[in-house]
């Protein structure tokens, strides 16, 4: 039989299995190989999806025709093992961006994402830890915030596969519609809970939005065994593979249990500790590898961590993105935030830098909207490849009728409902920043620090462009002071330049006319009429 499906788009082929057997996870691997017109092979592996069921999920940037055959571990078994079949790969007809430019990689000088035509990919990210828990109803709660992101230009979900945080595990907290994704002594995996997890996450790439999908929180690894941690990440991948998805290894990867016996002071427990970093970040290592080398499709890898995400690993070229998580404490968190980012950026490999956590809009009574802008102004011109955003109470799924309550920790981080946290301010400002930013060839932004002067030891000014073409300055609201004395420097002589203010809360723009510097090629533009937030846009219209 002949199978047809378009290009990037996901073929499902469900097999039965004509012999039953006790524990059909465990004891049974099934796997299909695909192989195009010129030979070359891709191994998928297939899921057990309850009783005895399989399915494969398959999907190919390259038209043409394909032959299959199945592989199962059990190789008495005719129905799962040596089937075969064609399926021939059309070119894609429909408007879903995702799939019309095809799966994420890293850019050729490895700055930035950009889909397997050579489009850019705008990292633009939203946290919802625990969005697949039944908290967020679907699918009336979970389409209802998926529109509202949509609407605003978030590009990126980070969503954990139901190993949460911030509550014991197999707390009900974390359930679904179905359940948990384990049983509770992690026997065997709930092929249920991931058929309602399958609704969520297909329904947010036919939305356009690329699953960042965290395996789970770091503890986890300990909970389960390095056997079993691999066997959860063969689930995820050939359930999700065949998407448009980014994996996140785990969140805080090498975080001891919130109650871990050694969590408090003293030298016993302190060398406990440096023991589990150890053994986590080896286990980690080996779980990395071994996704690396399974997944067929080559998505970007990353992993959440404390701090540094290439730090919670051997071997950071493992990793495709470095993801940093730099602080909930407002703006004392700033400064930390692009010291990190800058250590980043320099280590080797070479790698795309983003925040995938920091300051969630609203957390500890803090972080409004202005820390939201800063934070993502300030290190995207400071060379990050992307930026995550989070608003407290969508991350945990409060709801109005009930708050998540207590972490483990005895209390909890809120309680603003999901309703009102994604209606936050800050979301709609970084919307706006992203747009602006999309007018121009965003990928090409090289930071430019020796562009822009002042006098002030604590200016808030950050600069970035493409030689050449454009500069932008973004300008802190305490930089705005009565003696603006800023100065655009080196203004290229045989450039004729306009220059605007873009007003980073709305988007609106006053223009300051053709930029005139003085015989030194410097520019010293007129104060702002507010004091808040500015972004100083220098675009080059003529070349003398």
């Amino acid at each position: 039989m002949k199978y047809f499906v378009e290009q990037n788009c996901v073929a499902e082929f469900s097999f039965y299995s004509g012999k039953a057997y006790k524990d059909p996870f465990n004891k049974l691997e099934l796997d299909v190989i695909f192989i195009d017109a010129e030979g070359i092979e891709k191994v998928v592996p297939g899921f057990w999806a309850g009783d005895n069921l399989w399915k494969i999920r398959f999907s190919s940037p390259i038209t043409g025709e394909y032959s299959y055959r199945t592989v199962c571990s059990d190789y008495s078994n005719p129905s799962l093992h040596g089937q075969k079949g064609i399926i021939e790969v059309t070119p894609y007809t429909g408007n879903n961006h995702l799939l019309k430019h095809g799966l994420l990689r890293l850019s050729k000088n490895r700055r930035y994402l950009e889909h397997l035509d050579g489009t850019p990919f705008f990292w633009l990210g939203d946290t919802w830890w625990m969005g697949l828990c039944k908290r967020l109803r679907w699918p009336a709660d979970f389409q209802f915030l998926v529109k509202d992101r949509i609407a605003k230009g978030f590009t990126v979900i980070q969503i954990v596969a139901g190993l949460y945080p911030d509550m014991p595990p197999f707390d009900e907290r974390g359930a679904n519609e179905d359940g948990f994704p384990w049983r509770k002594d992690y026997s065997s995996i709930n092929p249920a809970y991931f058929d309602m997890a399958d609704l969520r996450i297909n329904y947010l790439v036919e939305s356009g939005l690329v699953p960042c999908i965290v395996g789970c929180w770091g503890y986890f690894l300990e909970f389960m065994g390095l056997e079993k941690m691999k066997k959860h990440w063969r689930y995820l991948l050939a359930r999700y593979g065949a998407s448009p998805v980014i994996w996140c290894m785990a969140g805080e990867a090498v975080m001891p249990y919130y109650q871990a016996d050694f969590a408090r002071t003293g030298k016993e427990q302190e060398n406990r500790r440096q023991e589990y970093l150890i053994k986590s970040r080896a286990g980690w290592t080996e779980v990395t590898r071994y996704l690396r080398s399974t997944d067929p499709y080559h998505h970007p890898i990353t992993i959440h961590s404390m701090d540094y995400g290439h730090d919670t690993v051997n071997e950071a070229s493992l990793l495709d993105i470095d993801m940093l998580q730099t602080g909930h404490g407002s703006h004392k968190s700033l400064s930390k935030t692009l010291n990190m980012l800058t250590t980043s950026l320099e280590r080797k490999p070479k790698m795309p830098v983003l925040v995938g956590e920091v300051c969630y809009e609203g957390i500890l009574e803090s972080s409004r909207q202005e820390i939201q802008r800063f934070l993502f102004w300030s290190c995207l011109l400071s060379g990050a490849g992307g930026h995550t955003y989070g608003a407290n109470g969508i991350w945990q799924v409060n709801t109005k009728e009930k708050p998540f309550g207590p972490s483990p920790t005895g209390i909890s981080w809120g309680d603003t409902p999901w309703e009102e946290a994604c209606q936050l301010p800050g979301s709609s400002h970084l919307g706006i920043a992203k747009r602006f930013l999309e007018r121009y060839h965003w990928w090409q932004l090289e930071p430019h620090p020796e562009w822009a002067e002042t006098s002030k030891q604590d200016s808030a000014l950050y600069s970035a462009g493409i030689p050449g073409n454009l500069r932008l300055i973004f300008m802190g609201c305490f930089f705005i002071e009565a003696q603006f004395d800023l100065i655009i420097k080196n203004i290229e002589e045989s450039l004729r330049c306009r220059a605007f203010y873009f007003d980073p809360k709305n988007g609106l723009e006053y223009d300051l006319g053709v930029v005139t510097p003085d015989k030194q090629s410097n520019w010293h533009p007129p104060a702002p009429p507010i004091r808040q937030d500015w972004v100083l846009a220098i675009e080059v219209k003529v070349r003398e």
